[in-house]
């Protein structure tokens, strides 16, 4: 009797190809997608995990440099899209969603989140506050009084003018950056964030570094802002 043997032969699965996705940055026209500020399923936390993630990716997206002449041409392009904000002097602003609320103004209490670097050090992030949890872990936004002056101007003048539920990305030059170390928003003074912000006023003070012309490299702040809400007086 002939033994027949039957070979089966499976075709390799073709290797998934992923595309490459070089350094790019967000227009108004191509907003980064995140979740609503207020949820209310039972899967708020997660959501808010993802909307974290997704302002920091969207972060992470954007280039800026200003320490070599030859960074400077790539500088300019990433920066094409912003635009000044009248009366601001000198933030520069990219909106990455706009907002439907209410537009603040001066005396409303606002909340929002943010992500906060400095131009120099690589961009280093000094302070979050989706690293500021209660109790319960959920982040916990900033909250201040719009106008009050006891934020650096900046954020004042790049929340003036945006909605509720907006995301606005702004470059804030030394003169409306942090003037002294009692200014918010900064790392809150606890043990583990008290290197954070001692790291961030001795970059930006630094007499040795401001002496030799360095101020407008060592001042210069990108904040992502996101205007949670705001209640009127």
């Amino acid at each position: 009797m002939t033994e027949m043997v039957i070979i089966r032969w499976y075709a390799p699965q073709p290797a998934l190809l992923l595309p490459h996705h070089p350094t790019t940055r967000f227009s108004s026209s191509k907003p980064p997608s995140l979740v609503s500020a207020k949820s209310s399923s039972p899967s708020s936390s997660s959501s808010t995990t993802r909307r974290a993630l997704s302002l920091s990716l969207a972060f992470s997206s954007f280039t800026f440099s200003t320490t070599t002449s030859s960074s400077s041409s790539s500088s300019e392009a990433a920066t094409s899209d912003f635009f000044e904000l009248q009366g601001s002097g000198g933030v520069r602003a990219l909106d990455l969603r706009t907002g439907s609320g209410e537009v603040p103004v001066d005396g409303d209490l606002v909340a929002v989140h943010y992500y906060g670097r400095l131009a120099a050090k690589q961009g280093w992030r000094f302070d979050s506050t989706y690293d500021h949890k209660d109790e319960t872990g959920e982040p916990i936004p900033f909250v201040f009084t719009l106008g009050s002056g006891t934020v650096i101007s900046g954020i004042g003048a790049a929340v003036r003018s945006m909605k509720v539920g907006g995301i606005r990305r702004v470059i804030i030059p030394p003169s409306q950056g942090y003037q002294n170390t009692s200014q918010e928003p900064i790392p809150p003074n606890a043990c583990s964030l008290f290197f954070d912000r001692q790291r961030l006023f001795t970059t930006i003070f630094n007499p040795t570094r401001l002496a030799n012309g360095e101020g407008s490299t060592l001042g210069t702040l990108i904040f992502d802002i996101e205007l949670v809400s705001l209640k009127h007086p």
